[in-house]
């Protein structure tokens, strides 16, 4: 077999490593618009990656999967949000609060104060042409997605917010989570998408450190061995409040196939439902 004047796979990628170092962005990385987090990831969310984000009961994992994708969105990447909980008026509600830094209350009690509807009115004007896709979890659970997706060619990020709401039965067993993850796992191989999923912590326990392992993510291990990375969020406040770190959070590597682990350091204003980077705070 000859080579002929084909230009080679291995080309193809020296070719892009090449473009990067000149300045130009990576075609498969997404970046998630929290720099810290990017910068651990090595640019951010990669295409064909499965990542799982999970934490405690009222820690923030949809207001984290809601703020990336408003931000991976304004970056002008395309997004398809899928929730599991709310209704998607309720979804965009809570991004125009993120954005606009106003309490949820006030926008449906319409008790904006002139400071708060400015700040509102601003967050509109900028989110007005650039919104993800919101969208209730289909029935037909990773291939009604799939189906989805393929409809929506320049896609780059698939969010699921609930892992429960892609389990076909009612007893949310290990085994059905496990069979979801996998088939997240194959429609971000083969759709070329990052997929980002939440997923809660049946395994979390009280122990003396609160910190979420791989092993809390259950699911029969198919989190540990499929996803290629999984972040797990932590707020000491949510059981230490009489130290004042309320809002302070660790949003923790626990598994990165293609690159180290560690932390970054978030902010939770709970009142706007809004996520920050510390060391970059000003969005």
């Amino acid at each position: 077999m000859t080579r002929g004047a084909d230009i080679s796979p291995l080309s193809l990628l020296l070719g892009r490593v090449d473009a990067v170092a000149d300045g130009a962005s990576p075609t498969d990385t997404v970046p998630s618009g929290f720099p810290s987090l990017d910068k651990l990831l090595g640019g951010g969310l990669r295409r064909g990656d499965l990542v799982v984000l999970g934490g405690d009961v009222g820690s923030g994992k949809s207001a984290l999967a809601l703020a990336i994708a408003l931000r991976v969105q304004q970056a002008q990447h395309d997004v398809l949000f899928y929730s599991g909980e709310m209704l998607p008026d309720r979804v965009l509600e809570r991004a125009l609060a993120i954005e606009g830094r106003t309490r949820v209350d006030d926008l449906r009690r319409g008790t904006l104060n002139d400071v708060s509807r400015s700040g509102v009115g601003a967050a509109a004007v900028r989110m007005r042409g650039d919104l993800p896709v919101i969208e209730r979890a289909p029935l037909g659970g990773v291939a009604a997605i799939g189906e989805e997706v393929a409809a929506v060619l320049a896609v780059k990020l698939v969010v699921v917010d609930g892992l429960h709401a892609l389990l076909p039965g009612t007893r949310q067993t290990e085994e059905e989570a496990a069979t979801a993850i996998r088939a997240l796992k194959q429609l971000a191989l083969d759709a070329r998408v990052a997929v980002l999923v939440t997923s809660p912590l049946p395994a979390l326990v009280a122990r003396d450190d609160r910190r979420p392992v791989l092993d809390d993510f259950g699911a029969q291990g198919a989190v540990k061995e499929r996803a290629d990375v999984v972040l797990a969020l932590f707020r000491e406040g949510m059981y230490d409040s009489a130290r004042g770190i309320e809002g302070a959070t660790e949003l923790l590597v626990r598994k990165n196939r293609n690159g180290g682990t560690g932390y970054v350091d978030l902010y939770f204003y709970a009142q706007w439902m809004r996520f920050e980077d510390m060391l970059d705070p000003d969005r």
